[in-house]
């Protein structure tokens, strides 16, 4: 995420005190991977039976072009904890113009979320799971973040700092979308290492009524910036397989953000806030076009009853 630091001033780095977790590993077998997220059921005679439901996975991620070698400042993790938690952190990329490592922070973010999914505290909120996540988060730098967790009812808790998104897909529409969150154009809401800058007070909070066969997509701004929403449930419609279908996104994000010419979400924003192209293209009577090359991280899940 190129965009600039929420802060006031920068404090010496520090060592990460914290080893990231095996299930961040960003290798191309993770990344792949289809998982079915499992839960327990639990029947109550007061109620009217329904069936417990959980989340079928697959995730992709694409680093941006110039950061392959690294792995990109993206960071996520899924869990099978309860009906099944998702969440993806995007690093800030100008830290690197302090020497820091922007990837560190979301990475250390999401090892600390992915270890307090069950704690007691956290009590199946995400929004306390991302401000405990944050309290013992060590490294420099800062991020934008979301953790949506499903409940066995069907209920689905999102908490939301910055610009990732979700979409919920139901009988191919889009049913429900997240809003991003700014303090201008092309500078999100962030958790950071700094005094000065967002919480988990700051989230946005939402609550939706999953249905069996509903799709969730989660990504990080790469998806989003590149992917209208009716390209999303079109390419997700025409797989039956969570992770093709999330590969199949991050690779239409990724086309798109190399496409000059491509009229993407985001040069649509950037006129309609008042960016103008370069002379040259005004001279040729060109408009603002393109896409944003970012790293994309998407997430794909299905809700599945047991």
């Amino acid at each position: 995420m190129a965009v600039p630091i929420f802060r006031a001033s920068i404090p010496k780095p520090h060592p990460l005190i914290h080893s990231i977790s095996s299930a961040l590993s960003l290798t191309d077998e993770t990344w792949k991977r289809k998982r079915l997220l499992s839960c327990c059921a639990a029947s109550s005679e007061l109620k009217p039976f329904r069936p417990e439901l959980c989340f079928s996975v697959g995730t992709y991620l694409i680093p941006h072009p110039n950061k392959v070698e690294k792995g990109g400042e993206d960071a996520f993790f899924v869990s099978s904890y309860n009906g099944g938690v998702l969440a993806v952190a995007d690093g800030v990329s100008g830290w690197a113009e302090q020497d820091v490592d922007p990837s560190l922070f979301p990475k250390e973010l999401m090892a600390n979320a992915s270890n307090f999914v069950g704690d007691v505290e956290v009590n199946n909120d995400p929004q306390i799971l991302i401000g405990k996540a944050h309290a013992y988060t060590s490294s420099i730098g800062s991020a934008t973040v979301m953790i949506a967790m499903l409940e066995r009812d069907g209920i689905l808790k999102i908490a939301n700092v910055g610009d990732c998104g979700l979409r919920v897909i139901r009988e191919g529409k889009i049913k429900f979308s997240t809003s991003p969150q700014e303090h201008y154009f092309d500078c999100p809401y962030q958790l950071s290492s700094e005094i000065v800058g967002q919480t988990y007070q700051d989230a946005m909070v939402s609550n939706v009524e999953l249905m069996e066969g509903d799709i969730i997509v989660m990504g990080s701004d790469g998806l989003f910036d590149n992917v209208f929403d009716h390209e999303i449930a079109l390419t997700v419609a025409g797989y039956r397989d969570v992770a093709e279908a999330a590969k199949a996104l991050a690779n239409l994000a990724n086309n798109h953000s190399l496409d000059s010419n491509f009229d993407s979400p985001y040069s649509m924003e950037a006129r309609s806030r008042g960016f103008e192209p370069p002379l040259w293209k005004k001279i040729l009577g060109m408009k603002l076009t393109g896409g944003k090359p970012d790293d994309i991280t998407v997430i794909v899940g299905q809700v599945v009853s047991l």
